[in-house]
């Protein structure tokens, strides 16, 4: 994952005249921006094919749900269920994935987001430890199942 983070510096005309007579006034403005393409959670191609599967058994209308709560060997547990449109509040991050399907959407709340952002998930067919496998820079630990983490 990739994230683009782009600054802008705005003078205004008074600005520039204020600094060229060495007054050191300057209204400056920085304006951040964060491409809108980048993705809090990046799809491994396991994890998107068993999402595809799993899509298959619920309603097109459910989102994808990620979060972080207390708990786990670690401290912190990953959350992951199906749930309604209706669940989404104004302050969660929905993502895009029409790799999975054209209607796939994943939905991470304000504080989960701190813990999750950058995060990749796959997915493991193994016998002993399979399942989906959660990579997430922000953990400073995690425990040996790979489900709960430390920050």
């Amino acid at each position: 994952l990739t994230t683009t983070l782009t600054t802008t510096s705005i003078k205004s005309t008074a600005d520039s005249a204020a600094d060229s007579e060495g007054l050191g006034l300057s209204n400056e403005v920085r304006v951040d921006t964060i491409n809108n393409d980048d993705r809090c959670i990046t799809l491994k191609p396991e994890a998107i094919k068993r999402l595809k599967e799993l899509r298959k058994t619920t309603p097109p209308t459910e989102l994808l749900r990620m979060g972080v709560r207390s708990g786990g060997c670690s401290g912190l547990s990953y959350v992951m269920d199906f749930t309604s449109s209706s669940s989404v509040s104004s302050e969660d991050v929905i993502d895009e994935y029409p790799e999975v399907d054209s209607s796939f959407k994943c939905v991470v709340d304000a504080k989960s987001l701190l813990y999750l952002y950058g995060m990749e998930l796959d997915y493991s067919t193994e016998l002993i430890g399979g399942g989906f496998q959660f990579f997430n820079p922000n953990a400073e630990e995690s425990c040996g199942c790979g489900k709960s983490f430390g920050v």
